[in-house]
């Protein structure tokens, strides 16, 4: 084994050697394991990383691709990933690398990857495409909702920027990853399997992380002036954006301003599925950030704005017509002597405007149906990293998190039924959220690893009184007429108004996990997790009964009603995964990753019926049911040449396969993916870089009946793509969908903004072909 050490005089890995000599010289055989440790200190100090370290990625020697790509990313080969090397450690040997840092369970989406989807689509959770165990409840064009592993939406702890973001909204129409333009995400990254309590709590599903670009500094006190600009276009929908970045710095200062635009109409679905209405949209995103260094410390200052003038939902019966976010996030990172000191706040404003787009009838002083929500988010989170040696490693931290939000309904002048009062859903309700962790991480020889956290979380949740459209027992229009139909709403109301609505939850989690190297060939991971969440403030505080109000709530694109439930307890999830890695020891030719899963979830959040509404529809109330989850996700690649003459090509899929069921009702849980893939051959020669990709969903015929999920066929899906680089311009084009193949999203529900264009409802149909083209000029 050979070690060599960065000598440049100001890398803090230098440094941290020169502590830590005593031990390296002393101590052979801890030599690699203090190294590997030292080495993510390095990188976080030289990258100004926002605590997320992808500790080993491209570094280690004989590792030609992307780690991302082992854990199952459909990338192309390496050489268009940002691989400049970096100012760290670097070693030469096996010892393990930090079960924090790269899980086996975790996939870093590699920057190919993310180039790819970025092409083909303007939904930041779109970047995750491809990586086994990640799919989509499918929503507005930007605001997809991310499930991991059969779990999706509030069981997923989904960050940006190392925040948690909760939706304002009762459909979800503003779920945390549409706040960031895809653009603007540096690293992306996913943990679906054993999530470490130091990832976060409050969830059950793994973990989906954003975040952008850290703030970049000249190399001497000279000026540094760069940036970027992007334009993109995409035939189906007649989709344009733009986005870009411009970056003034010297060697303590740096100012980075971010920006994007794009817009869509309605896109085409296959074959003879036509217009998919409600699909239209219009994007802005704006973002300053300030960065300042000093020796060992770092701090980060972002603050933006997003407007959303208007977004199509064509699963939903509402539209979203306005959303503005408003956003300041401070990050600090220090390196002292005893540790890392890792701290985050941040502040958030959502006001959130929904009614009806033109393909559901539109909205004006008399028509439509007007629903308002205004939200506050603010919080905190501090991490201490602390080195016990060269063998184990403490992490202790605090988090804090508080949601306000006020939800109401304006009246609707001239209805029977929206008014003659103002409507409040959720009336200064608030949700808070204090959490705290300790995790224990321990290298007991080079071939066995191990982690061990405990966390505690206290959710306090509690609304004010709520009132209905109309009080009366038969429902007063606006004109002070008294309609012929009854009022449930407005004893529901009363009765909401009378309980005790306060509730506490006190929350544990715990998290085992062990690695060990069999050989060279094979190593394996593998452990026991215990999750828990609480339910959000729609599931607990969503109070009307009326069809018309019920069926405002829900994030699902069934089209049915819902109904809160003050008493709901949380969800408490046990999970048992392994990961076992294969590959070739000697040239890293080839890689396969095959992951089982199991989770028993006590508690799990479902539905109960309690009425029909029609033939189509039903209405139901949020009910704590038992559940269970297993399946398998595979990954791999292969290299398939490596030339001079021919460049390089490798050929890389995945295969996902999931089963939920409700174990009091013996039905599926809703919206279970059906097995799926991906295969893919990738190339590069130089500055060309190609792919062929086919994409495989079997049939959905497990389904829960209780909400009525639409079954759909099986399909296969293709697209070629092809990208060149010259010195400041990048290309990249590419066909998706070649042969305009007709299918249905498994996870869309209904296409209801269909439905009330034509009477006819229907699966929720997937995009047709379109030419996808970007450009990118570099400064």
């Amino acid at each position: 084994m050979a070690v060599r050490l960065c000598t440049r005089p100001s890398c803090p890995c230098l440094k941290a050697t020169r502590r830590s000599c005593a031990h390296l010289f002393k101590h052979q055989v801890r030599i690699f394991h203090m190294i590997r440790h030292l080495q993510g200190r390095a990188g976080r100090a030289a990258l100004l990383a926002s605590g997320t370290i992808l500790a080993g990625n491209m570094l280690a020697a004989g590792w030609p691709f992307s780690p991302a790509w082992a854990q199952g990313a459909a990338s192309a080969p390496n050489p268009m990933v940002d691989s400049a090397p970096l100012p760290t450690l670097h070693v030469l040997g096996d010892s393990p690398l930090s079960l924090i840092e790269e899980p086996l369970d975790k996939t870093t989406v590699s920057q190919t990857m993310m180039n790819r989807n970025r092409l083909n689509s303007p939904d930041t959770a779109e970047l995750f495409k491809g990586v086994a165990g990640v799919s989509f409840y499918q929503a507005g064009r930007v605001s997809a909702l991310p499930v991991i592993n059969g779990m999706n939406d509030d069981r997923v702890a989904t960050e940006v920027d190392g925040v948690r973001i909760s939706a304002a909204c009762p459909n979800h129409m503003n779920p945390a990853l549409s706040y960031v333009d895809p653009g603007m995400v540096k690293t992306a990254s996913v943990i679906a399997g054993i999530t470490p309590v130091s990832a976060g709590g409050d969830s059950i599903a793994g973990t989906v992380s954003v975040e952008r670009a850290d703030p970049i500094f000249s190399k001497d006190k000279s000026i540094l002036a760069t940036g970027h600009v992007t334009a993109s276009y995409r035939s189906n929908g007649n989709t344009v954006g733009t986005s870009g970045a411009v970056t003034v710095a010297n060697d303590t200062v740096s100012l980075r301003y971010e920006g994007s635009w794009s817009q869509a109409g309605n896109y085409e679905g296959g074959g003879d599925a036509g217009i998919v209405r409600s699909t239209k949209y219009q994007s802005f995103n704006h973002a300053v950030t300030l960065g300042l260094k000093r020796d060992n410390h770092r701090l980060t200052l972002t603050a933006g704005q997003q407007d959303i003038p208007y977004e199509g939902f064509p699963n939903q019966f509402m539209d979203m017509t306005n959303n503005r976010s408003t956003f300041v996030n401070g990050h600090y990172e220090g390196d002292y002597s005893w540790g890392e000191l890792d701290v985050r706040g941040y502040w958030q404003r959502i006001t959130h405007v929904m009614n009806m787009l033109d393909d559901k009838g539109g909205h004006s002083a008399t028509t439509g149906m007007p629903m308002n929500s205004d939200s506050r988010l603010a919080g905190y989170a501090i991490k201490a990293t602390i080195p016990l040696g060269s063998w184990n490693t403490l992490r202790l931290g605090s988090s804090f998190d508080h949601q306000g939000l006020n939800d109401w309904w304006p009246p609707l002048m001239g209805s029977m039924m929206m008014g003659p009062d103002t409507y409040h859903n959720i009336n200064n309700g608030h949700r808070d959220r204090l959490g705290h962790f300790a995790e224990w991480e321990s290298r007991w020889t080079n071939r066995f690893s191990s982690l061990l956290g405990f966390r505690n979380d206290i959710v306090m949740m509690n609304t004010g009184e709520v009132s209905p459209y109309s009080s009366g027992g038969m429902m007063m229009g606006t004109g002070g007429m008294m309609g012929g139909m009854s009022n449930p709403d407005a004893a529901a109301a009363r009765a909401f108004n009378a309980m005790s609505r306060g509730r506490t939850d006190v929350n544990f989690d715990v998290t085992a996990l062990g690695r060990y190297r069999v050989s060279d060939m094979i190593s394996l991971e593998g452990g026991y997790a215990r999750k828990t969440r609480s339910p959000n403030l729609y599931e607990r505080y969503a109070w009307g009964q009326s069809a018309m109000t019920s069926q405002m709530i829900g994030w699902f694109g069934d089209g049915n009603g819902y109904v809160g439930n003050p008493d709901l307890k949380p969800e408490i999830a046990h999970t048992i995964s392994t990961t076992v890695l294969f590959r070739d020891p000697e040239q890293e030719r080839w890689k396969i990753s095959i992951q089982p899963f199991y989770t028993y979830v006590e508690g799990f959040i479902n539905a109960n019926l309690l009425k029909s509404l029609s033939s189509d529809f039903n209405q139901l109330q949020f009910a704590n049911h038992n559940a269970q989850l297993y399946g398998v996700n595979v990954s791999g690649s292969a290299r398939l040449w490596h030339s001079a003459r021919w460049g390089h090509g490798e050929l890389g899929g995945t295969l996902s396969y999931v089963r939920g069921e409700d174990l009091e009702t013996r039905h599926s849980l809703y919206h279970m993916m059906p097995i799926n893939g991906l295969i893919g051959l990738y190339e590069t020669r130089g500055n060309w870089s190609g792919r062929a990709e086919a994409t495989f969903v079997n049939s959905k015929t497990i389904i829960d009946p209780t909400r009525n999920e639409p079954r759909t066929p099986g399909y296969a899906l293709f697209g070629l793509g092809a990208g060149y680089n010259w010195k400041n311009v990048k290309v990249e084009g590419g066909i998706e969908n070649i042969f305009d193949q007709k299918y249905y999203l498994p996870l869309g529900g209904l296409s209801l903004g269909d439905f009330d264009a034509t009477g006819v409802l229907r699966a929720l149909p997937g995009l047709g072909r379109s030419y996808n083209l970007s450009m990118t000029v570099s400064f």
